[in-house]
């Protein structure tokens, strides 16, 4: 998987005095068409001499449109971080054609600029943006303020928006910001409560470090998720090639670099290289990232400021924002807050309206229009379900006319549990698993998060459960006294909040997001706070709320050495709300208030077709309400059908219906092709339909749906740990539930495993039989009141295919239902009680084993000698014959109306040698019949 990071917007800087010389000339203009009456957009690529470095640039014009007796405000967009000019060119035109005069520059160290690449250096790279400015003051087009200085913006995202910051703080020129997905002190973004974020500062250096060895040309790939897929990778041919622009095979002052370093300065790679040694960070690194963070220059930032952060982000997460923020309102500057739905870990997935309202602002704050709404003082996206015609999350605004911060009407919350002791295991691993960089925050939109919290290492809390309604907005704190065993009487704690379902089945991390402290001198106990991560969160009636504090975590740096932790609470659980902002709704279209009753009906009935999904009505629409009448039933399928990708009239289910009852084991049957186990999937919620509906005991089944927590599983294979024995394996997967130990039946799925002192052994050293039968008892762990097996018995030997079955068959009997997908026909005889025989997608057959295999429409007519295919063709065109099939003992006969009595009467015409007529048994046949006839 591709990685992706920011890029977009503008950034300013210092004014320098130093005039620019710009290689080759004046550049290369070129002009993208446009499409309607929008005009052309001139593109000007050149390459801008600096100190100690070449800087690619594009300068983008439209013709018409200006303002102000010609003139027109100038726009700077920032790229993120492994980007380059070219990842904010569409935005560019956009703009232009706005009527802006906008610049897009490639960072010092990446596209196809020279330099190194110095986080933001407010002595290169922000002095650069200054000497942008300076370019655009010179531009007969753009509009001045005063002589030198031009009305100027400045946007970008993570690396970019980082930037537009510094040069607000640097330059007195700039007029206004949109910073987005950005940090505000890049020491604590890397170094949260004093722990080293080891995963996202090994891929920002990484990146850096790898650019340096790109092929001249090119430029290395961005790395986070804050804009559009575009190409984040190659310069383009007209932005360089013929202007002479600077290759960007290497830093250009001459200094040599350490290996590994690539195009970063050396204090910066000196820096990481001994943090990362280390595990933890130090004061000369601190102050480092300080110095060239905008924290750096609070005080002077002192201009409109738009400011877009993403929840799904555990690179630079919402507090970030909340401390810009504070610091540019408190210097008396208008400041608009917004949470997108993205981030980091699940890119931007409100590009369009975000990028929309960055031009709202720059339309009121550059161009003076009182009429531009730049929207609410603060609005939040909030997930409004999910969409059952494409799968998506449908997000809904919230707002409110003040930002009310991260700590606004905390509510308390008493939470449960001992003073619990847990252990840092050597080498901290294996470690808990919450953030995910560059694709968490797609899988929690989802409700699919993959937190994963190992025995031993972590101390639980609980509330009661919830009698109301939560919307969590901002930032939760807990007092905790802590103890340490380890040497220097340190320790380091990972702090989280799950939303856990009323049953313990399900558990969702927000965001996916942890918070990292530090925590000294703890060998006798300390008090410490711990404030938890920044989100917005709606927590149901009826559900708890959990904290865990953790000693490991994927994303942190850890001590190696192991020492117990001992944990307990001070105090309740602070959560903060928001009331005053409020989720918009969708009301009814104006022109419908005035309308007579007819026309009202008739408004009703047009809304009754609207597509599902959209809105608030559509979320409620999107999302089918239960069906009481099918409480009890395990299983009903209606219509399903889903085409094969691509294809319009290619099918690999096609409307497909049947219905399980309890206490049933059903044989799906099948084959290869025929849609077996892409009808599972989708009964699983891992593909969604293209038409039709499943229902598991009366409820819509979907991605994330709640009743799949009553659904057990074992499709395509499972994963194990491969480190870790049978047993370590099982209970990690149940502790991932959230469910009570004692609701996992644990003994019961060991004894169905029938593994024995296997169960202690690394799973790595299984047959692939073995791991078979603990895919199975993992599926069976809790009891699901239905349990679907995907051809159970592969890699199993005689003895342990006929253990299945008296499995199958007992779990059925106590009330529950099975669903079983196998090859092996004679199995699926003894076994089951009802079959569905599909074929092409189809179904071709249903209802009881002995209805199918012993019906009276399917006679076995046994042979003194075999015939050839002559007398099976005229067998087949008999009248009241459906089908015939030759088979081992004769021929297997699927009557459409005649009798045996006129079948017997026939094969004797046709001098056809019968030696017996009789009702046909084996399934194996049957099915052949079946497929025969559906072919």
């Amino acid at each position: 998987m591709k990685l992706r990071m920011p890029r977009r917007r503008r950034d300013r800087l210092l004014s320098g005095a130093a005039a620019l010389a710009v290689v080759a000339g004046a550049g290369t203009w070129t002009a993208s068409s446009a499409s309607g009456d929008a005009p052309a957009v001139h593109r000007q690529d050149q390459v801008l001499k600096m100190p100690g470095a070449d800087i690619d640039t594009s300068y983008f014009l439209a013709r018409g449109g200006e303002g102000d007796r010609g003139k027109r405000p100038a726009v700077l967009l920032g790229h993120g971080f492994g980007g380059s000019k070219d990842d904010v060119r569409e935005q560019a035109e956009r703009l232009a054609r706005d009527g802006y005069a906008v610049m897009t520059w490639s960072a010092r160290g990446f596209g196809r600029s020279g330099g190194r690449i110095g986080l933001n250096d407010p002595e290169h790279e922000v002095k650069d943006v200054s000497r942008l400015i300076d370019w655009l003051a010179a531009r007969p087009e753009v509009r001045l303020d005063a002589d030198g200085d031009p009305r100027v913006g400045v946007s970008g995202a993570s690396y970019g928006g980082a930037v537009s910051l510094l040069a607000a703080g640097h330059d007195r020129r700039v007029d206004a910001i949109a910073p987005e997905i950005t940090y505000w002190n890049l020491a604590d973004s890397l170094f949260p409560g004093g722990v080293f974020k080891k995963l996202w500062s090994g891929i920002f250096f990484t990146t850096g470090s790898a650019a340096g060895m790109q092929q001249p040309g090119t430029a290395p790939q961005d790395v986070g998720g804050g804009g559009r897929p575009q190409d984040a990778g190659a310069g383009r041919p007209e932005a360089g090639a013929a202007t002479g622009a600077a290759t960007g095979s290497g830093p250009q002052d001459g200094t040599p670099t350490g290996p590994g370093c690539g195009r970063f300065t050396p204090e910066l790679c000196a820096m990481y290289e001994r943090v990362a040694v280390a595990g933890k960070p130090d004061a000369e690194a601190r102050t480092l990232l300080e110095q060239r963070s905008p924290s750096a220059v609070a005080d002077r930032i002192k201009v409109p400021a738009l400011i877009v952060q993403g929840q799904d982000d555990s690179l630079f997460p919402l507090d970030q924002a909340d401390a810009m923020a504070a610091a540019i309102a408190a210097n008396g500057a208008p400041v608009s807050v917004d949470w997108a739905a993205g981030g980091h870990d699940g890119g931007m997935r409100e590009a369009d309206r975000v990028e929309a309202r960055v031009a709202a602002w720059f339309d009121r704050h550059l161009t003076g229009d009182e009429s531009a709404d730049t929207g609410p003082a603060f609005r939040v996206s909030r997930s409004g379900g999910i969409d059952s015609t494409d799968g998506e999350v449908i997000l809904r605004g919230a707002s409110g006319d003040r930002y009310p911060g991260l700590a606004s009407g905390p509510r308390e919350f008493a939470l449960t549990g001992r003073e619990q002791t847990f252990t840092n295991p050597a080498g901290g691993a294996p470690p808990a698993l919450s953030s995910l960089p560059g694709i968490g925050g797609q899988l929690a939109s989802f409700g699919a998060g993959l937190s994963l919290d190992f025995p031993g290492q972590n101390a639980r809390f609980e509330s009661a459960p919830l009698d109301e309604d939560l919307q969590i907005t901002g930032t939760p704190t807990v007092t905790l006294k802590v103890r340490s065993t380890a040497a220097d009487g340190s320790a380091v704690l990972f702090g989280k909040v799950y939303d856990v379902g009323p049953d313990g089945r399900q558990q969702v991390l927000p965001s996916q997001l942890v918070a990292p402290l530090r925590v000294e001198n703890a060998q006798q106990g300390t008090t410490v706070r711990l404030r938890l991560p920044a989100i917005d969160h709606s927590v149901a009636a009826g559900h708890r709320l959990r904290l865990v504090v953790a000693a490991t975590d994927l994303g942190y740096a850890t001590p190696a050495a192991t020492a117990a932790y001992t944990v307990s609470l001070d105090g309740p659980l602070a959560v903060p709300v928001a009331p005053q902002v409020r989720t918009a709704t969708a009301g009814m279209p104006a022109w419908a208030w005035g309308l007579p009753l007819g026309a009202l009906a008739l408004a009703a009935a047009l809304l009754g077709f609207r597509r599902p999904g959209r809105g608030a009505a559509g979320a409620r629409a999107g999302v089918p309400q239960p069906d009481p009448a099918l409480a009890d039933v395990p299983l009903q399928i209606t219509g399903l059908t889903k085409r094969y990708a691509k294809s319009q009239d290619r099918y690999a289910v096609r409307d497909l219906s049947f219905r399980v009852e309890k206490g049933q084991v059903l044989g799906l049957l099948g084959p290869n092709g025929a849609g077996k186990t892409t009808t599972l999937r989708m009964l699983m919620g891992l593909i969604s339909p293209d038409a039709g509906e499943i229902r598991v005991f009366g409820h819509a089944v979907r991605a994330g749906a709640p009743v799949l927590s009553r659904v057990g599983a074992f499709v395509e294979g499972a994963g194990f740990l491969p480190h870790l024995t049978g047993r370590a394996n099982l209970e990690l997967y149940w502790q991932a539930t959230g469910r009570p130990a004692e609701d996992s039946h644990m003994a019961e799925a060991l004894e169905i495993a029938g593994l024995g002192d296997a169960l202690e052994r690394a799973v790595r050293t299984y047959s692939q039989g073995m791991r078979q039968r603990l895919a199975i008892a993992q599926a069976m762990l809790g009891m699901p009141d239905l349990l679907i097996l995907d051809e159970p018995t592969n890699g199993l030997d005689p003895p342990q295919i006929r253990e299945m079955r008296d499995v199958m068959i007992r779990y059925a009997a106590g009330g529950r239902t099975v669903i079983v997908s196998s090859h092996l026909l004679s199995e699926v005889e003894q076994s089951c009680t009802h079959l569905v025989v599909m074929d092409r997608g189809q179904r071709v057959a249903a209802g009881e084993v002995a209805e199918i295999t012993g019906g009276g429409d399917t006679l076995l007519v046994t042979l003194a000698e075999p015939v050839d295919e002559v007398a099976v063709e005229k067998v087949a065109a008999l009248e009241g014959v459906g089908s015939v099939v030759a088979a081992d003992d004769g021929l297997l006969v699927r009557l459409e109306g005649a009798t045996a009595a006129a079948l017997i009467a026939e094969l004797v015409r046709l001098e056809v040698p019968v030696t017996g007529v009789g009702p046909h048994r084996r399934l194996e046949d049957a099915f052949l019949t079946l497929i025969g006839g559906a072919a």
